[in-house]
């Protein structure tokens, strides 16, 4: 199945066109047996026909000038000669025994009693110098009957070839696979265009795009298939958007009370409960904002195209001016159509990570035909293998590999793997060979405007 076509359409043209092929063919040779049978039997006729009125004819001539007269009668396929031996029933088959009772019955009452013998042999004709003579050769039919009391003629007929198959048929399979082929395209077009829109609508929903309405058209599997799937995004869209219409909402009622909070802890005289309430109460608003950004995941924010180079280092730069221990590697224009906003916020968090867990971060772009790819290095102690893709659930924290003092909500790497996968991609994360962790960021390129 190597050389076998994937898509739909081909694979319908091809099967339909073989199946027409093949039918033709067994009609074709269906027809064709049956009149090589015919043609046979009507050959077979027509040589017991020609045989018995020989026999007659010889018996009428005299004996002298029998010899001459059956080399005379020798032509084309016929070949006849006289024999003069005490003649002997040979054994014959049904079909030879069924064509020499045929024959006896032509002959006069005087012969009947004789020996009659039907033979179907493999012969040569005799090569008389006639080039018309030598396509003659293979099955043939040799009768001996008597002619006289002591003279019997055998006579050989040699059968032509079979005839090749008619033009007409090969002219009328070829009419017919291009016809079915052609029936078989439109088909395959009514079918496979609403399947590769549908196709299409669902990968720039699963890229976290929009999900563009699919034509309702075509056969009824195919249009039903279409407006159910029209019917699902539609109320995918609303559902996410009444998310995220409430999540607005709490997110504006949490901040609220924080405020509130925040100014009344103001008037609390003990210093030391006042510094411990407003860690707490920061705590509590650095949760909020994750649980928000990491329930929104992406989605509300228009994609446009940015240099993805320029975006990856203005971050590792601001971070530098903060005293972070950052590296970044520079690298050429990366020209990307995403949503700038999450993917700042995503490699963000992974530096950030890298920082508080692996005491530094070394960042840098490196670029595929099919993907630009982020990568994070620290020197920390890395992932158990066990761990690793457990630490993408949220609230997930791994106390025995990560510093519990530096705090954290357990929804940073959750948030970064909603937004990759909401750009059509995915994060990675490994274990160095010289210590450390690489968290890799895979965006999928897509064509840009010149």
């Amino acid at each position: 199945m190597r050389f076998w076509p994937r898509t739909l359409g081909v694979q319908l043209i091809i099967v339909t066109a073989a199946a027409v092929l093949l039918s033709n063919m067994a009609v074709a040779a269906w027809f064709q047996l049956g009149n090589d049978r015919m043609t046979e039997s009507d050959q077979n006729e027509r040589v017991i026909d020609r045989v018995g009125a020989m026999s007659t004819l010889l018996a009428a001539i005299p004996a002298k000038e029998r010899e001459g007269a059956a080399e005379a009668m020798s032509s084309g396929p016929w070949h006849y000669r006289l024999t003069h031996e005490k003649a002997v029933q040979l054994a014959m088959s049904e079909d030879e025994s069924r064509l020499a009772q045929k024959l006896r019955e032509m002959l006069p009452d005087s012969k009947k009693k004789q020996p009659i013998s039907v033979k179907f042999v493999v012969a040569r004709p005799p090569d008389d110098g006639r080039a018309r003579m030598r396509r003659f050769m293979g099955a043939a039919v040799e009768l001996t009957v008597p002619v006289v009391r002591g003279t019997e003629l055998v006579a050989t007929y040699y059968r032509p070839p079979a005839p090749p198959w008619p033009v007409e048929i090969l002219i009328a399979a070829c009419m017919a696979i291009v016809v079915a082929s052609a029936a078989a395209a439109y088909i395959s077009r009514r079918v496979v265009t609403p399947l590769m829109a549908l196709a299409s609508s669902a990968s720039a929903a699963a890229r976290g795009g929009t999900a563009t309405r699919v034509p309702e058209e075509g056969p009824d599997d195919v249009r039903n298939a279409a407006i159910a799937f029209n019917a699902m995004t539609d109320r995918v869209t609303r559902t996410l958007e009444s998310q995220r219409q409430l999540l607005s909402a709490v997110g504006h009622d949490l901040r609220t009370p924080i405020t509130a909070m925040r100014i009344n802890l103001e008037f609390i005289k003990d210093e030391e409960l006042r510094e411990r309430l407003l860690t707490n109460l920061e705590e509590l608003q650095d949760l909020t904002e994750s649980v928000l950004s990491a329930a929104r995941g992406t989605g509300g924010e228009s994609k446009r195209t940015i240099d993805l180079s320029s975006l990856v280092e203005s971050l590792c730069a601001d971070l530098d001016d903060l005293g972070e221990p950052v590296t970044w590697r520079a690298h050429g224009p990366a020209p990307l159509a995403c949503r700038p906003d999450e993917i700042r916020r995503a490699v963000r968090n992974l530096v950030e990570n890298a920082v508080a867990y692996g005491h530094r971060a070394d960042v840098e772009l490196r670029e595929t035909p099919e993907s630009y790819d982020i990568l994070v290095e620290d020197a920390g102690p890395g992932i158990p293998d066990a761990d690793r893709q457990r630490v993408f659930e949220p609230f997930v924290r791994l106390e025995s590999s990560r510093n519990a003092d530096t705090g954290g909500t357990g929804l940073g790497l959750t948030l970064v793997k909603a937004i990759a996968q909401g750009h059509g991609g995915a994060v990675t994360l490994e274990n160095r060979e010289e210590g450390g962790l690489r968290a890799r960021l895979s965006l999928p390129r897509e064509a840009v405007a010149a």
